[in-house]
C-alpha cells in the first residue's frame, strides 16, 4: 500500500500521461502541490522514485513487452479493435496515429522525465546522503536507459532529452545507445563509489529488485546492441547469475502483461515461440514453462495461452534472466571472431540446463550437435535467446541483429523493420525525422 499511495503523488510531479514529447510537459493540477513545491523535498524525492519504477514497472513494461512483441512475431493481436489490428498486420498497415505506437512513445517519454527530475534535483536536497543519494540517482540513471533502449530498438531516431521550452532533437539510433550505456556506466559508478543504504531498499526498491545486477545485466544488453563486444562480455561476467531481480505485483497493482493478454483479452502468444518451424526445437521445457493449454487457430496462426512470469495477477516479471548472460557472452565471443569453442560452452550451458536457475526456466535439451562454425553458432544464439528470453522485449531487435528474413517479402519473423513516429510527436515537434519506408 505505501508504494500505491507514493505512486499516486507522482501525478502531482508529472502530470498526465504524456502524450508527446514536442510538447509543454507542465500539465498543471489545481488541486494537487507544484514540481517546486514538492521536488526539493526529501518525502517528494523518495516518492518520485518509487513512482518512475512502478510506472516503469507497469505502464512501460507493458508496451515495452507486448507490442514489440507483436512486430516480432512472439505475440498475436487477436482482439478487433483497430489499434491491435494495425499493429498485427505491420508494414504499410501500421499507420502513424496508431494508438499503440503512441503509447510505447509516450510511456518511454514519462519515464524519462521522471527520471530527469530526480537526477536534476535530487543532490540538491541536504537531508538526501549517502546510499539513500546514490540508490535513488542510480536507479534513476537505470530508468532513463531502459526507456532510451527501448527507444532505440523500436524507432529509427529518438530524443535522448526531453524539453520543458524547446522542441527535442532526434539522434541516430545508435547514439541513442551510446546515451543509454552512458546512463548505466554513471548508475555503476555511482554504487561503486557509495553503495546502496537499507533505507533506500526499504523506501524504494523493496528486496524483489536488485539493482546494480540490474544495471550490469542491462549494461551488458545494450553494449550487445552497440556492437561493444568486449563490454558486453564485462558486464555480463560481474552479474551474480544466482541472485533475483524482479518487478512485484499486487491486485492493486497487476502484472501488466496478465491484465492486458487474460482480462482484456487483446494479444495471445504464437505457437513455438514465433519461430519457424525448421528453428524450433522439439522437447524445449521452456515451451511448456512459457505457454499452456491446446493449440487454437486464429485468422490461419496457430496460438496458445501465455504462462510463465504472466500467468496471474501477483506473478513477478523478471528484471533479466540470469542465462540471457550466458547467450550474450556467446553472441559477444562469436561476433568478435573469438573461441567458437568457448561459445559452444556457454550454449550447451543454456541448453542442457535442468535446475538451478533462479526463476525456474530450464531448456532440458540435449547438447548442441550440429556444425560448429560460427555462421551455425549465431544461429543457435537466436534459437536459444527466442525460447529463453520469450518477451522479454528483445526478439525484435534480435530478428534484425541476426539479419533474419524482413518485411516487405517475408513478415515471418517481423512485420515491420521500424516503427513510424506518431502523429502526436510530428504534429507538436518540427524536429520529427521522416518515417521509415516499413
Amino acid at each position: 500500500m505505501r508504494n500505491i499511495v507514493s505512486y499516486l503523488k507522482i501525478g502531482v510531479l508529472s502530470g498526465c500521461l504524456l502524450l508527446m514529447s514536442g510538447c509543454d510537459l507542465d500539465i498543471p493540477n489545481p488541486n494537487a502541490a507544484s514540481d517546486v513545491e514538492v521536488l526539493p523535498t526529501r518525502e517528494g524525492m523518495i516518492a518520485l522514485s518509487v513512482g518512475v519504477r512502478q510506472f516503469y514497472s507497469t505502464s512501460g513494461l507493458e508496451a515495452a513487452l507486448l507490442y514489440p512483441g507483436v512486430t516480432g512475431r512472439e505475440m498475436k493481436g487477436v482482439a478487433t479493435f483497430t489499434n491491435v489490428l494495425e499493429l498485427e498486420a505491420g508494414g504499410t498497415a501500421l499507420p502513424t496515429f496508431n494508438g499503440n505506437i503512441l503509447g510505447l512513445w509516450s510511456r518511454m517519454q514519462r519515464v524519462m522525465l521522471m527520471s530527469e527530475q530526480i537526477l536534476e534535483n535530487a543532490p540538491n536536497i541536504p537531508t538526501l546522503s549517502g546510499g539513500t543519494l546514490s540508490g535513488i540517482l542510480a536507479q534513476a540513471h537505470l530508468f532513463k536507459a531502459t526507456a532510451l533502449g527501448t527507444l532505440a530498438t523500436s524507432f529509427e531516431q529518438a530524443n535522448t532529452e526531453t524539453s520543458r521550452t524547446d522542441k527535442p532533437t532526434f539522434r541516430p539510433r545508435d547514439e541513442v545507445l551510446a546515451e543509454a550505456i552512458s546512463h548505466l556506466n554513471q548508475g555503476i559508478a555511482l554504487l561503486d563509489a557509495t553503495p546502496v543504504s537499507q533505507e533506500f531498499v526499504t523506501l524504494v526498491t523493496g528486496p524483489n529488485f536488485d539493482l546494480k545486477n540490474t544495471l550490469y545485466a542491462y549494461n551488458a544488453r545494450y553494449n550487445l546492441y552497440a556492437g561493444n563486444y568486449a563490454e558486453a562480455i564485462a558486464n555480463a561476467d560481474k552479474v551474480n547469475l544466482s541472485v533475483r531481480s524482479e518487478f512485484v505485483y499486487s491486485t492493486l497493482s497487476p502484472n501488466p502483461v496478465y491484465n492486458t493478454v487474460f482480462i482484456l483479452a487483446y494479444f495471445r502468444p504464437r505457437d513455438r515461440f514465433g519461430l519457424p518451424a525448421e528453428l524450433f526445437e522439439a522437447g524445449d521445457r521452456r515451451f511448456e514453462f512459457y505457454m499452456t493449454g491446446a493449440t487454437d487457430q486464429v485468422a490461419g496462426d496457430p496460438v496458445r495461452t501465455l504462462a510463465g512470469f504472466f500467468g496471474s495477477q501477483t506473478t513477478p516479471i523478471p528484471a533479466y534472466l540470469p542465462d540471457e548472460m550466458k547467450l550474450i557472452k556467446a553472441e559477444a565471443i562469436l561476433r568478435s571472431g573469438g573461441s567458437t569453442a568457448e561459445a559452444l560452452a556457454l550454449i550447451n550451458e543454456v541448453r542442457t540446463q535442468t535446475s538451478g536457475d533462479p526463476f525456474g526456466v530450464h531448456a532440458g535439451l540435449p547438447a548442441y550437435s550440429g556444425p560448429v562454425t560460427t555462421e551455425a553458432l549465431l544461429l543457435e544464439v537466436y534459437k536459444q535467446r527466442s525460447a529463453e528470453l520469450y518477451l522479454s522485449g528483445q526478439k525484435w531487435e534480435d530478428s534484425r541483429r541476426f539479419n533474419r528474413p524482413a518485411p516487405p517479402e517475408n513478415t515471418a519473423e517481423r512485420n515491420r523493420n521500424f516503427y513510424p513516429y506518431p502523429d502526436q510527436e510530428r504534429l507538436n515537434n518540427p524536429n520529427t525525422p521522416n518515417d521509415p519506408v516499413i
